[in-house]
């Protein structure tokens, strides 16, 4: 099941799952506290099966992130998807902690 909310009502937390769909360079330019780079053409039902309860997902803005949980509930309908709207770029907008990485 997808649900939405947005970035600027969500409190990233280590119990939760983020997953950050976006390509593994633009993850690691600036991604939100906690979120892991799960790049799109990464997701499978293997990856899936191996998470345990809800999966929160965003990208940059939300193009990828619409896209990969149309496909993370079609690999697993009974699963809670949640699409954090706003992305990163919200996150970042609404003053929440961006994590920069040096590659």
């Amino acid at each position: 099941m997808i649900t939405e909310l947005p970035i600027s009502e969500f409190q990233p937390s280590q119990a939760k799952t983020i997953w950050d769909v976006r390509d593994a360079d633009k993850y690691q330019e600036g991604h939100i506290e906690y979120a892991q780079s799960q790049p799109l053409a990464t997701l499978t039902k293997e990856k899936l099966d191996a998470t345990t309860g809800d999966i929160y997902v965003l990208c940059g803005g939300g193009t990828k992130a619409a896209k990969a949980v149309a496909l993370l509930d079609e690999l697993d309908p009974s699963r809670n998807i949640i699409h954090l709207t706003g992305g990163t770029r919200g996150a970042a907008a609404c003053g929440m902690t961006i994590i920069q990485e040096n590659g």
